[in-house]
């Protein structure tokens, strides 16, 4: 293992992806970059203004069902983007932590796969 050369941010500042005391979430931040998850989101957002107005002029139904699938795709990105990123630095963060960190890490990701999976 190597040396570190910084000390590592205190509890519940930015950049701290271990298991907070208390309940207490820390604060995240998101590793493949905010301005990216947040760009992707808007770009959504237009889609479903977009099939606002389809459904506004009574565009053909299986045409507003593909676009419905499109935005729906789109949100299963981010979502497994943020995962993806939830992963390998809060739960891998929160393994090396200690025994305890990991423990709760693996039940907090395992809960939000769970959710997941049932929608």
């Amino acid at each position: 293992m190597t040396a570190m050369t910084t000390a590592p941010p205190a509890a519940g500042l930015a950049g701290d992806h271990t298991p907070a005391a208390a309940g207490r979430r820390p604060a995240r931040s998101y590793a493949s970059g905010k301005d990216d998850y947040l760009s992707r989101l808007r770009k959504i957002e237009g889609q479903v203004r977009g099939l606002q107005k389809m459904v506004e002029a009574d565009t053909w139904c299986p045409d507003v069902v593909v676009q419905v699938a499109s935005v729906t795709r789109a949100l299963q990105e981010v979502a497994v983007g943020l995962l993806n990123d939830h992963l390998h630095h809060c739960v891998l963060n929160g393994v090396r932590s200690s025994d305890a960190g990991g423990e709760e890490c693996l039940a907090e990701v395992a809960s939000t796969i769970r959710q997941v999976i049932r929608l």
